[in-house]
């Protein structure tokens, strides 16, 4: 019963947490749209770097760019509130039901991890070289937000036992 509240209760601290980015990103879009804008514009790269052409220019792109970010947030967070419910509700039955359960947590965390491994990692730092910059890197953060969200899923993999009466 231990480690199947510390599944619910760390799936619900996701939810929180994207519940948050979220909200941030919509009520302050500004911001972190201002991060999205230099990065896809490769600004703050080395001088003279080879890879400028690979550079997004047009505002409209960049901004269907970081809203496309913001709705992959959105499923995802939608996703970890009903992943947490459904384990709540299946807390205390049968392992098979517990199981089942897992689904839309474990389609929230991988949501999660291919966005701070593609968006971030793969596409933001390497493909805009996001990694040349000292102002525009995000890649300490997506690393750090990727090692917990994957460590959340290894625990929530393990395979349940039946509950002892």
């Amino acid at each position: 019963m231990t480690l199947r509240l510390a599944k619910v209760l760390l799936i619900a601290a996701i939810g929180l947490f994207y519940t948050l980015v979220v909200f941030n990103n919509l009520t302050d879009y500004s911001s972190n749209y201002e991060f999205v804008h230099h990065v896809l514009l490769m600004d703050s790269t080395f001088p003279g770097n080879h890879g400028m052409w690979r550079a997004i220019h047009p505002v409209l792109a960049q901004k269907i760019f970081y809203d496309g970010i913001i709705a992959w947030e959105i499923l995802t967070t939608i996703l970890c509130w009903v992943g947490y419910v459904q384990l709540l509700r299946a807390i205390r039955k049968p392992s098979e039901v517990f199981e089942r359960a897992k689904r839309p947590a474990v389609c929230a965390l991988t949501l999660s991890l291919l966005m701070w491994l593609v968006a971030f990692l793969t596409v933001g730092a390497e493909w805009f070289l996001m990694w040349q910059s000292k102002i525009w890197n995000g890649q300490e953060a997506a690393f750090r937000m990727f090692a917990v969200v994957a460590l959340i899923l290894i625990l929530l993999a393990l395979p349940e036992r039946e509950m002892q009466p």
